[in-house]
């Protein structure tokens, strides 16, 4: 457990180090939030919508947790290159404690981040339906960072450079959040996207997040906790196989 907790710690204090890191991932999330926000805001509500910032938000929300979790993989591969890594597999500790401390460490960085925009929101002029359902909330935010950034693992582990992670990053990362309903209503949406939709596991993180922070909920809460669980423990077990035969 002491490794775990070391781990841990040192993905906490890596991303509070690093300001400039902290202010650059803020950038993508409140331009959706305000350009898209308050752009489509008004053709959203006269297509009897309502109000758009409180259907984007979560959707908000989730991407900064995505982005932040999933990029943290790269650490793996900047571990490598400059030996950290090695130090660490040598620890007389199994490597599947270590790939936990890991992962529960960029987790916790993508907490963090998605609790910032959350905040950021209120300032767009978010608000919850409900005090009561926040932390459930807190809840899907937790799950989407701790699945995604196991993913990241997975693919820093599988992978030698920070090049082939940017580019099988950039190509699956951005179909993730344009298709999972962050930014559109998912029930008059085309069948085909509709289909998509539910293959993404971002979608039942989103829609988590916005059926318990806003009422609007497409799979159910129930379906989207329990499809959002199971994808996670596959993608640990995965991540945890692909970084226990990594060669520092």
């Amino acid at each position: 457990m002491q490794i775990i907790y070391i781990l841990w710690l040192r993905q906490i204090k890596r991303y509070l180090r690093s300001r400039s890191r902290i202010v650059g991932s803020l950038g993508q999330p409140l331009l959706f939030l305000f350009a898209l926000g308050f752009g489509f805001g008004p053709t959203y509500a006269a297509a009897n919508g309502g109000n758009y910032i409180m259907f984007l938000a979560p959707g908000v929300i989730a991407m900064s947790i995505l982005f932040t979790a999933i990029f943290s993989g790269i650490e793996i591969i900047w571990d490598r290159q400059f030996g950290f890594l090695k130090e660490t597999l040598v620890a007389p500790v199994s490597r599947i404690t270590i790939m936990a401390g890991r992962t529960l460490g960029g987790a916790t960085v993508a907490m963090l981040q998605g609790l910032i925009v959350f905040a950021i929101c209120f300032i767009a002029g978010f608000r919850p339906e409900s005090i009561a359902m926040v932390p459930v909330a807190f809840g899907f935010m937790f799950l989407i960072a701790l699945l995604f950034t196991a993913l990241g693992t997975a693919f820093g582990s599988a992978l030698q450079d920070f090049q082939g992670f940017q580019l099988i990053m950039n190509f699956l990362v951005m179909p993730l959040f344009f298709l999972s309903g962050a930014l559109f209503p998912l029930e008059n949406a085309p069948k085909i996207l509709e289909l998509i939709a539910r293959i993404d596991p971002l979608s039942y993180g989103v829609d988590g997040l916005r059926g318990s922070l806003t009422g609007i909920v497409h799979f159910g809460l129930m379906n989207d906790f329990l499809i959002l669980s199971i994808i996670t423990a596959v993608c640990m077990w995965i991540g945890s196989w692909l970084f226990s035969r990594i060669q520092a």
